[in-house]
């Protein structure tokens, strides 16, 4: 039977964080001993001697075997780690088992500081990864302001860990395993609790950023890591939508170990160590993350000139909760200097979904995902989670993404350092 939006049992957000289960505790450690032998992974750490819960751990993220590395850089401390809700997804009982605290992306939850405290209190490891999704082209996202703050809060020393290798084992654009020996994982207590009384907010950010800056191509490339899979490139194209040669947007493709634009025909090669070569003219960015930081560029170029606007049809799911999915039809998307609008109808009600550019600072995209095998966004209430799928042919989840992050800049300031952008100096004055 049918029910009612109001009649939808959701996650509950608020319910006290368990302590991770003794029994699963070894099991976690077993896993991801195998990982690390898998993937020739090694572990290095840096001023953790006699270091004890609690603590604050944050850590890059890449892909599903993070939490492998997070698990061995721990123990023996038992964590709680924030997951996104629809992470619970298949998984709700043992995660919660684990140690999960749901949360659901890019919403200001209050209820998520009084868990993070009460994990403090029992002196366990709290573990956050603060990018909040797996890095689009192996490079360190947004972290926001708020990371800094949340250390100054809480007063227990602060850990980081920087994995690199990745991002080039299990892409966000293919998640396909490549197998294939991964960087060393470095743990570094960057803060004592005693440290962190001396910083600003601005000052522990600094830090944080710095110590989990990373470049996993750029590792490729330095450490000779050859990658020779035949279908090395497919998928890049859904993070290097815009052509550099023609400047068409959506128009790339890939296959095998080539990306190419369909408008004007232009192809390049994804080399066994992760540089881009054009088979023909010039190589405009040999460099991955130079594309796709091209393609930021002009987008914060259609912001600031006021051009950035995005309609499309859409499928909509929601998750209430973690375990099933709720197919609500086709809806409406606009996204611009408004920020995002969605409307649908469902058992024959009119719904509207607005979250404004000072709401969220960043944006939640997944690849074939796996619900429905397409590319879609995460829209979240502190209520619910809406998958949206995107039917337009002229919609980039990347340049959503990129447009989300560009617009909080230029409408808001800087989530990194809390810097308000001139524009809302402006205004506000």
């Amino acid at each position: 039977m049918t029910k009612h939006p109001s009649e939808w049992k959701r996650f509950d957000v608020k319910a006290p964080p368990r302590q991770q289960n003794l029994i699963l505790w070894p099991v976690t450690w077993i896993v991801s001993k195998f990982f690390a032998w898998r993937h020739k992974a090694k572990l290095r750490k840096v001023r953790m001697e006699g270091l004890k819960p609690p603590y604050l751990f944050l850590s890059n993220h890449n892909c599903f075997y993070d939490y492998a590395m997070m698990t061995l850089a721990l123990m023996p401390h038992r964590p709680n780690y924030i997951v996104s809700v629809d992470g619970f997804h298949g998984f709700t009982t043992i995660l919660k088992l684990l140690g999960g605290i749901g949360k659901r992306k890019f919403t200001n939850d209050i209820y998520l500081i009084r868990q993070l405290l009460r994990v403090k209190q029992r002196g366990d490891v709290i573990v956050l990864y603060p990018e909040a999704r797996y890095s689009l082209i192996g490079t360190r996202a947004l972290i926001p302001e708020a990371v800094g703050k949340l250390a100054k809060l809480l007063k227990i020393p602060v850990v980081t860990l920087n994995q690199t290798g990745h991002h080039q084992t299990q892409p966000f654009w293919n998640q396909k395993d490549r197998f294939i020996p991964v960087g060393e994982a470095v743990a570094t207590q960057l803060y004592t609790a005693e440290e962190l009384k001396k910083l600003s907010v601005a000052q522990i950010n600094q830090g944080i950023r710095e110590a989990l800056e990373y470049d996993d191509f750029k590792w490729q490339q330095e450490n000779k890591i050859v990658i020779d899979l035949p279908n090395r490139a497919e998928g890049l194209h859904h993070v290097l939508y815009q052509c550099p040669n023609c400047l068409s947007e959506y128009t790339t493709r890939s296959k095998g170990a080539l990306i190419y634009c369909e408008h004007c025909h232009k192809e390049w090669e994804l080399t066994d160590i992760g540089e881009l070569r054009a088979l023909e003219g010039e190589t405009e960015f040999s460099h991955p993350p130079h594309w796709y930081e091209w393609q930021r560029a002009n987008v914060r170029k259609e912001v600031e000139e006021g051009t950035y606007r995005l309609e499309t049809p859409v499928i909509i799911d929601a998750l209430p909760d973690s375990k099933k999915f709720i197919p609500l039809g086709e809806g409406w998307l606009v996204h611009s200097e408004e920020g995002f609008r969605m409307t649908w109808t469902y058992l024959e009600e009119e719904y509207v979904l607005e979250r404004k550019v000072n709401e969220m600072y960043s944006c939640h995209i997944e690849i074939d995902f796996h619900v429905r095998n397409m590319n879609c966004i995460d829209l979240s209430t502190l209520e619910d989670t809406y998958f949206v799928y995107p039917l337009s042919e002229q919609a980039s989840i990347t340049k959503i993404s990129l447009a989300t992050e560009e617009l909080y800049k230029y409408y808001v300031g800087n989530v990194e350092t809390g810097e308000k952008s001139p524009y809302a100096l402006q205004h506000k004055a």
